[in-house]
C-alpha cells in the first residue's frame, strides 16, 4: 500500500523508482505502441526526434513529480501538444495509447500497488483526451497551455 495521504508521502515519481523506472516506462511503452497496427505510424515515422524515448520517459518523470528536466531541456507543454497537434487521428488512437501504456507499465516492472496503478491510468487517461482534442486539422493549442503535474489525487 501506498501509505496515507498527506506530507510524509513520496511523490509518484519517488514511488514508482524515480528517473530510471520512467525511462523503463519510456521504453515499453515504445514498444507496445510499435507493436500496434494503429499506433505503430505515428511512433515509426521519419520525423520522430533521435531521443524520443528519452525525452517521453523524462516528460513523464516530470508531470509525476520528478525534476523538471523536460521543461529545461526539451521544451514546453504546448510545444508537445503542437508536434501531435492537427494529426486527423482515428477516434480510438487515444484509447489504444492508454491500453499500451497501462500494459507498458507491467514491462517495466513497476509497482502493481493498485492505487500507484489509478494514478498512473488516471492521469494517462486525462492526457491522451488532451492530445486527441488537438487532432482535427483545424485545431489550434493555446500557446499558455501549463505543464501537468499529476499526484495521487490526480492533478495538481
Amino acid at each position: 500500500m501506498t501509505g496515507s495521504t498527506g506530507e510524509g508521502r513520496t511523490s509518484v515519481f519517488e514511488y514508482a523508482g524515480g528517473t530510471p523506472a520512467f525511462q523503463a516506462l519510456a521504453a515499453a511503452l515504445h514498444e507496445r505502441c510499435l507493436a500496434d497496427p494503429v499506433l505503430n505510424h505515428p511512433f515509426s515515422h521519419e520525423g520522430q526526434h533521435p531521443e524520443h524515448v528519452q525525452r517521453l520517459g523524462t516528460y513523464l518523470a516530470e508531470v509525476f513529480g520528478g525534476p523538471p528536466a523536460y521543461t529545461q531541456t526539451c521544451g514546453t507543454h504546448f510545444g508537445m501538444l503542437d508536434l501531435h497537434a492537427r494529426m486527423g487521428a482515428d477516434d480510438d488512437l487515444g484509447e489504444r495509447f492508454v491500453r499500451c501504456f497501462v500494459l507498458a507499465c507491467d514491462d517495466a516492472g513497476l509497482p502493481a500497488d493498485p492505487e500507484f496503478r489509478k494514478a498512473l491510468r488516471d492521469y494517462m487517461t486525462w492526457a491522451a483526451g488532451d492530445v486527441m482534442q488537438y487532432s482535427p486539422q483545424d485545431s489550434q493549442v493555446p500557446i499558455d497551455v501549463r505543464m501537468p503535474h499529476w499526484t495521487w489525487e490526480g492533478p495538481r
